[in-house]
């Protein structure tokens, strides 16, 4: 079963961020099984060039590349379906003409202007041969938002129910931050808020998706409460945890635990 028809039907797809161009990394994650890899040029400072080259070459390696802009623009949108994107993620989403930003450029595209605004908007029908062409044109696009703030939660329905519309991915951390109660993520509040997410979403039959650098633990709780998309933490979180855990061991073992300091294991807010 491919990719889009897995996550349609609700099976659980796997994957990680990427902020690196490294070309060993490919073959790295593709030892590992993933489903597909999250990349973000939201917080993440990546070319045009680097891009399309990560997209080209996760695609080779049978990784699909999930790409998350840092804006709902047409443009930029179109750009990552260029390079080589099979979703796209618009970030922060709260309001239905964002929505329908990122709906026209992954399943109109190459329609612009007046003229998308006419279809989309469903102030004139579209005629059937070019709805055709847009479909075979358009095919295997995913189109998904970003559901992070209360402003999105007091609107998730209206937001939700566009047609076109594949997925949601929850932003914990900036969700959180939305509520004021910045990263706990294990407040009764908080939990409240991403069943309500993944509730409407399955409601809606859209996939539904989460990110976490931490615990398995909350991956496992998520998954089991309806998420079938997770993005597992990033290669620079991944790696930095485990560099000083690893060194962390040896300082301990040798006594000098007390005067080395590894440093944090922060990872780039996803």
């Amino acid at each position: 079963m491919n990719f889009n028809n897995k996550i349609q039907s609700g099976e659980l797809v796997l994957g990680t961020c990427v902020t690196s161009n490294n070309p060993l990394w490919p073959k790295a994650l593709a030892s590992s099984g993933l489903d597909f890899v999250f990349i973000d040029t939201e917080h993440i400072s990546l070319s045009r060039k680097e891009l399309a080259t990560l997209c080209d070459t996760y695609k080779g390696r049978g990784i699909v590349p999930i790409v998350r802009v840092y804006k709902a623009d047409h443009h930029l949108i179109c750009q990552a379906i260029d390079a080589g994107a099979t979703g796209v993620v618009i970030p922060y989403v709260e309001s239905v003409q964002e929505v329908q930003v990122l709906i026209g450029a992954t399943k109109f595209r190459p329609l612009k202007g007046e003229k998308l605004n006419l279809y989309l908007e469903d102030r004139e029908k579209i005629p059937q041969g070019l709805e055709d062409y847009l479909a075979n044109y358009n095919k295997g696009h995913l189109s998904i938002v970003n559901i992070e703030s209360v402003p999105a939660l007091q609107q998730l329905d209206e937001l939700l129910s566009l047609r076109g519309l594949d997925g949601v991915f929850i932003g914990p951390h900036d969700l959180s931050v939305s509520m004021g109660i910045p990263e706990a993520y294990d407040h009764p509040d908080f939990v409240k808020a991403v069943r309500q997410i993944i509730q409407t979403s399955r409601k809606l039959g859209l996939m539904v998706g989460i990110h976490f650098s931490e615990t398995i633990e909350r991956q496992i709780f998520w998954i089991k409460e309806g998420v079938n998309m997770v993005v597992h933490s990033s290669d620079y979180a991944l790696f930095t945890q485990m560099l000083n855990k690893d060194l962390g061991q040896v300082r301990s073992n040798f006594g000098d635990a007390a005067t080395k300091n590894p440093g944090t294991s922060d990872s780039p807010v996803i």
